[in-house]
């Protein structure tokens, strides 16, 4: 066995610090090890006693009678270096590492985060400021945590890895009282060592484990994170995600529209789409979907059917379902006359949805012949049973009943229990009907069935063709001539203009560039032109003159700063506009597509891919930034208008990606607003741009 193996898996664990009373933190490893029946070796180790319990305890590691393949250190953050260190040259696999005050305390603590994982040389570490793990599977719980304290842990198939460790005790709790089944947890923490990657890794190879959940703060190592991300994929586990921090309130400034648009919860967003993970809009989501999930069941659509025997419970649920995306039609006619030939009289509604079969809680037979009709019908793709007050009282009669049927169809089919009654969702989870207190979580457990179902296809990664010189161009901001010319110079068009400094300079270029030609003003260091009074649009030869010098006199009074270039540009018409921009952070770099112009921001319209570890996109992934807009429409002939050049588009955007992935990190910002798209067959034009460029290497 691998080092995270033995971790998860160990033969022999040693308890650094232990305590003789099993009240204390420091007492409760050996005390969690015992009560679970734990098969392999334990050896405490604290030099004021001699026995803990019935276990031999060891005055220093030195003198443990083997090497343990797992170390939990209870130690200090000043002492848990030393503990470390001996660990390591005994041949320990791992160490977890209790304590606090590393890195989350600040500058001191980082350094002593540098001591530790110096200490540790090749041995693992698990942490510090972690609570551990638990392998549910084989009952090993390696923590000293009162969050873990239970008699009983419920195996299942979820694998959950939690960055925080108070979380992981808050997720195993409420997974316990419904019935929920785990297989591992693991709380990474402050990651000195082992990270989210290494137990993605991990849980992609475990048999026990079919879906896997993860609670993040921030991902450290994002090549690696989409390495074994992409690996579970390959293996059939679906990855649920809950992400903190969806808030943009606190997102760094940047100089262009993009910057603003594409704040760090957008990439990642991205990121988690692009790698086929589930992202949980809720904390209680993070256990809803993977209990979906773990079910093993298709969502191949979003047609529901609602089977009730509440009426009101039934129209919650319905209405909760319609402003999540999902369709509840009515029976088809054949499906109806199936359910009417279950039960007559006036009572029963069975040809509608919900449908209402009112003593379904009280006779399993007209259940299990409701559930058979609407799992056999091709009008539906998934199934919500409501339990109403009769299930209370016998929850297994129904439960047992839904169980029956399930083997007939590979549909979804999960349970909403209307009235407060956990028990009921227990027996409902742990018989294989996945069950919700809340319409919303209904909801949301289809929604996230949904998403996995409709993963997007994992694309080849890009290329970059030849490579393009760019030495010619200074660092810095470089003005709007000089970053459409870098953008052309990539293969994305631009529309055609001419510099200018003087009136007569500029009536002649509106001569030559058309009937009808923009003005703006030539700079660097102003990025929004319009605000300033920098642009005017629809000059003819005969006005452009004048206008120029009003501009130089407007912009001059609202900057103090006096235009001295100016641009004189065709006036490009009949197009739809777009913004076609780049942004970068710590998750790498991403292309951005939206509803462009001055309405930019204020619309947010936008699609985004981070491009691959090498090259930039592909054009199948192009065509879908533009089909994912809600603006596709306009792009598509929206109410008799002339289709736009799509195709063109799409050109552009795997050129300007191209342009992104060549410059690398020396490309601070680049942006297209607006891009023009115009009718089919002919083509796009970028009308405006901004590129800021780091310095060349040397």
């Amino acid at each position: 066995m691998n080092a995270i193996q033995r971790l998860i898996q160990p033969r022999s664990v040693a308890i650094i610090g232990a305590s003789a009373d099993p009240s204390k933190t420091s007492g409760r490893p050996a005390s969690f090890l015992l009560k679970h029946g734990f098969v392999g070796e334990i050896y405490p180790v604290n030099p004021k006693v001699d026995k803990i319990g019935d276990l031999t305890c060891y005055p220093d590691i030195a003198s443990l009678p083997a090497v343990p393949d797992v170390a939990i250190v209870l130690l200090g953050a000043e002492r848990a270096h030393g503990a470390v260190r001996e660990l390591s040259k005994r041949g320990t696999a791992a160490a977890i590492v209790l304590a606090s005050g590393f890195t989350e305390t600040g500058a001191d603590g980082a350094e002593r985060q540098q001591q530790l994982l110096e200490a540790a040389g090749s041995m693992r570490i698990l942490g510090p400021n972690t609570i551990g793990l638990v392998n549910l599977t084989d009952n090993i719980v390696l923590s000293a945590s009162g969050a873990l304290a239970m008699d009983h842990f419920t195996a299942g198939s979820i694998g959950l890895v939690s960055q925080s460790g108070g979380i992981l005790g808050s997720l195993l709790s409420r997974a316990a009282a419904r019935g929920i089944g785990l297989s591992k947890l693991v709380s990474t923490s402050n990651e000195a060592d082992l990270e989210l990657a290494d137990f993605i890794d991990y849980l992609a190879d475990d048999d026990a484990t079919k879906v896997i959940a993860l609670y993040i703060e921030a991902i450290r190592n994002p090549a690696r994170f989409r390495e074994a991300a992409l690996k579970a994929r390959r293996a059939g586990k679906p990855v649920v995600v809950f992400k903190i921090g969806r808030s943009e309130a606190g997102a760094k400034a940047a100089i262009s529209h993009t910057g603003a648009l594409a704040g760090s919860d957008r990439m990642y967003d991205a990121f988690f789409r692009q790698l086929g993970i589930v992202r949980a809009k809720t904390f209680e989501d993070l256990l809803d979907i993977p209990a979906a999930l773990s079910a093993g069941r298709s969502l191949r659509g979003k047609r529901v059917a609602i089977l009730t025997s509440t009426g009101g419970a039934g129209t919650i649920v319905s209405d909760c379902l319609g402003m999540a995306g999902f369709e509840t039609p009515v029976p088809d006619e054949k499906t109806a006359e199936q359910l009417r030939a279950l039960q007559s009289g006036s009572h029963a509604v069975l040809d509608r949805n919900p449908i209402d079969v009112t003593l379904a809680g009280l006779q399993p037979d007209l259940l299990r012949g409701a559930i058979r009709i609407l799992l056999a019908s091709t009008t539906y793709d998934a199934l919500v049973i409501i339990a109403g007050s009769s299930a209370v009282g016998t929850p297994a009669l129904m439960a047992d009943a839904i169980r029956d049927c399930l083997p007939m169809s590979d549909k979804p089919v999960i349970a909403y229990v209307s009235p407060y009654a956990p028990n009921v969702v227990s027996v409902l989870t742990q018989r294989g009907v996945p069950a919700y207190t809340s319409a919303e979580s209904c909801a949301g457990a289809l929604d996230g069935l949904l998403q996995a179902a409709h993963a997007v296809q994992l694309q080849p990664s890009g290329s970059i063709g030849r490579t393009i010189d760019i030495s010619d161009f200074p660092a810095g901001a470089l003005d709007e001539a000089q970053a459409k010319t870098l953008f052309a110079r990539f293969g994305v068009p631009t529309a055609a203009e001419k510099i200018v400094t003087t009136p007569s300079e500029a009536e002649a270029a509106a001569r030559e560039l058309g009937s009808r030609v923009v003005l703006k003003i030539l700079s660097s260091t102003i990025t929004h032109k319009s605000d300033v009074g920098g642009v005017a649009v629809n000059l003819t030869f005969e006005t452009i003159g004048a206008r120029l010098l009003a501009m130089a006199d407007e912009v001059e009074r609202n900057t103090s700063e006096r235009p001295r270039r100016f641009l004189v540009q065709e006036m490009v018409t009949g197009g739809v506009e777009f913004i076609l921009g780049m942004h970068r952070d710590s998750l790498g770099a991403a292309v951005l597509l939206g509803m462009g112009g001055v309405t930019a921001e204020l619309f947010k319209d936008t699609s985004m891919r981070l491009l691959p570890p090498e090259g930039g996109l592909t054009r199948s992934e192009a065509l879908a930034m533009a089909r994912d807009l809600v603006t596709w429409p306009l792009l598509d002939g929206f109410r008799g208008r002339p289709k736009c050049d799509v195709d063109a588009l799409a050109s552009a955007i795997v050129a300007f990606s191209e342009m992104v992935a060549q410059l690398g990190e020396r490309l601070i910002e680049a942006e297209i607003n607006p891009v023009f798209v115009l009718p089919a067959g002919q083509g796009v034009r970028a009308a405006d741009g901004v590129i800021v460029l780091g310095p060349a290497d040397t």
